[in-house]
């Protein structure tokens, strides 16, 4: 064989290689219009040219090139290889993970690889390591590092470049707009400063708990379409919530002068909850008639045991306010929460042995479990209803033990969160 420059080592010099590049935010098709996956050296070759002059700054297009200088020192050293990009979603997280692992598993199809080479310009595209490895051995990870310059100027417009791209301009300007919005329509209003603080606390303590991502999953998932029924319990729910806030900011307004703020943010709190409970049923009816219209009739079950988790936190939450603001006695307030908690696990629990029953008419044995990104795990190897578990047989021969309740859909396979 040929001398080349390459420094990855290869335990097997028959084993089929998949150099395999990734650009997890999608800038191929959003600065050239190119979908991926893009496998071969010609398509990548194009790719990466097409890109590099749409957006010379940008990184993906160096990753490319990477990708296919690997790939032909590999052919000149006499290994059966090919070379794939895969792309994403400009949406990050869940979507643009769903996306990669799909194309990768397209990729795979087309050439059925022993083992990859992962190459990455070492941002977020790292992240999907994970994916691609729960589909592939992964034998080399190259990172592509550009050489800038340390000089102020070209940090100066390294950041300017950022900006223009929409993941960061959210976060620089977005964020601190919003902010100066909440504080002018408090002041029109007369809220003073409680309220947008409040507010901007919420939305730091969602932040900090990592729950924006299943917030945002949940408002893009309403379903605003006129052919789907759910858009009538939508469109209802948030009618209800534009009306509970109304009713809040009412009643707040109505006490500040005479009863001080705290007790009139207790008035504003009661006001916003009268009408929570029927905003919460009409949006989980919403939920549950898309996940049985798109046949995931699993997943209703978690919304109903939502039902019951919402009716225990509106009641103890009504029932705390109403003591603080003196309508109801210490006692009656103990006497609320035990009932609510009591409804509230009575509709879990029926739910639960629904969901159980139906369990038991539905063959599973051997059948291929997934996760939501289609990651294999492996085979169902045996149910037990009365425990309410099931148990994997993993790729890697060991079993697992699931509960039940991870289920979101049986078809000819089981996908499990």
């Amino acid at each position: 064989m040929a001398k080349t420059k390459m420094q990855i080592k290869i335990e097997n010099p028959e084993e089929r290689i998949l150099v395999l590049a990734v650009d997890v935010d999608n800038d191929l098709f959003r600065k050239t219009g190119i979908s991926g996956p893009l496998v071969g050296k010609v398509q990548n070759l194009n790719g990466a040219s097409q890109l590099a002059l749409a957006d010379p700054e940008d990184t993906d297009s160096n990753t490319m090139f990477e990708a296919v200088k690997i790939y032909d020192e590999l052919k000149d050293n006499g290994y059966a290889v090919n070379i794939a990009t895969v792309t994403g979603s400009e949406v990050e997280g869940y979507h643009a993970d769903r996306e990669v692992a799909r194309q990768v598993d397209l990729v795979l199809k087309q050439f059925n690889a022993d083992s990859c080479i992962f190459v990455t310009d070492g941002a977020s595209d790292s992240r999907v390591m994970p994916i691609v490895q729960s589909r592939i051995k992964i034998n080399s990870v190259r990172v592509v590092k550009l050489k800038q310059a340390e000089s102020l100027e070209n940090t100066y417009f390294t950041i300017l470049e950022k900006l223009k791209e929409p993941h960061y301009a959210r976060i620089v300007f977005g964020i601190p707009a919003i902010v100066i919005l909440l504080f002018a329509v408090s002041y029109l209003l007369g809220a003073g400063w409680e309220a947008p603080a409040a507010l901007i606390g919420l939305y730091l303590l969602i932040k900090g708990f990592g729950l924006e991502g299943g917030l945002i999953e949940s408002f893009r998932s309403f379903g605003f379409s006129l052919d789907r029924m759910s858009f009538v319990f939508y469109l209802t729910s948030m009618i209800f919530i534009a009306a509970s806030l109304f009713i809040a900011i009412s009643d707040y307004a109505a006490q500040v002068a005479a009863r001080g703020v705290l007790l009139s943010l207790a008035y504003g709190v009661q006001g916003f909850l009268l009408l929570v409970p029927i905003t919460l049923i009409l949006y989980l009816i919403g939920r549950i008639i898309d996940t049985r219209s798109t046949k995931y009739m699993f997943r209703s079950f978690k919304y109903w045991i939502y039902i019951g988790s919402s009716i225990i936190f509106w009641a103890i939450t009504y029932a705390f306010v109403a003591w603080v603001i003196g309508q109801i006695y210490f006692s009656q307030f103990i006497e609320y929460t035990i009932l609510a908690v009591a409804v509230g696990v009575l509709i879990s629990s029926i739910a639960s042995q629904i969901r159980r029953r139906i369990l038991s008419t539905v063959e599973m044995k051997d059948k291929l479990v997934v996760n939501e990104l289609g990651a294999l795990i492996g085979k169902v190897g045996g149910l037990d209803l009365r425990r309410g578990r099931f148990v994997i047989n993993t790729s890697f021969g060991n079993p697992v033990d699931y509960s039940v309740d991870r289920i979101i859909e049986i078809s000819e396979r089981v996908v499990i969160k």
